[in-house]
């Protein structure tokens, strides 16, 4: 005697392996479709070794020249006092340090110093980050300055006085050869 057994009870443990391959199948093709129809992957960000040629070829024997506002209390801070910077070979050391030898020029100030700063990224952007750095001349110093599209913007903090600076970076003229 043959036992038959009824579809109806091997489709119910068959209908979940069918519909899961089938449902499998769909998402393939329509992730295939999506992949062949998506537009083209923008360019590639340069590589950090371009970001950081083109800062130094920025800043190399640049002038910056801006000014600077004192925001501690007791102080103006509308009023705008004048700065200058002129570099001289900027160059990338070890890390994230680079040496930027610098005439600095602000109120009756104006000393020229090497001074070997840290420059941070925030995506395409340089940050000098500094906090209570000697500099020679000066004493310790904490700073927040970016650079960008030949400008520089920041902030400030010299012992109990601090502000904003701001200003235009003007790129050494390159000589022509021929």
């Amino acid at each position: 005697m043959s036992h038959h057994v009824p579809t109806r009870v091997l489709l119910p443990h068959r209908l979940p392996l069918f519909a899961a391959s089938i449902l499998c199948t769909i998402a393939v093709m329509v992730a295939t479709a999506a992949v062949a129809q998506s537009p083209p992957a923008p360019a590639a960000a340069p590589a950090q070794a371009e970001r950081e040629a083109d800062l130094a070829a920025m800043l190399r024997g640049a002038t910056l020249e801006g000014q600077f506002t004192i925001t501690s209390p007791g102080h103006d801070a509308t009023k705008l006092s004048r700065e200058k910077y002129t570099l001289g070979d900027v160059k990338k050391l070890d890390g994230n340090l680079w040496l930027i030898p610098t005439r600095i020029q602000y109120g009756e100030k104006d000393l020229q110093v090497p001074i070997t700063l840290p420059i941070q990224w925030a995506g395409d952007t340089p940050v000098v980050v500094v906090d209570n750095i000697g500099i020679p001349g000066l004493g310790a110093v904490s700073a927040r300055v970016m650079f960008f599209a030949d400008h520089y913007a920041g902030y400030w903090q010299h012992g109990a006085a601090s502000g904003n600076l701001f200003g235009t970076i003007h790129r050494a003229k390159t000589v022509d050869k021929n």
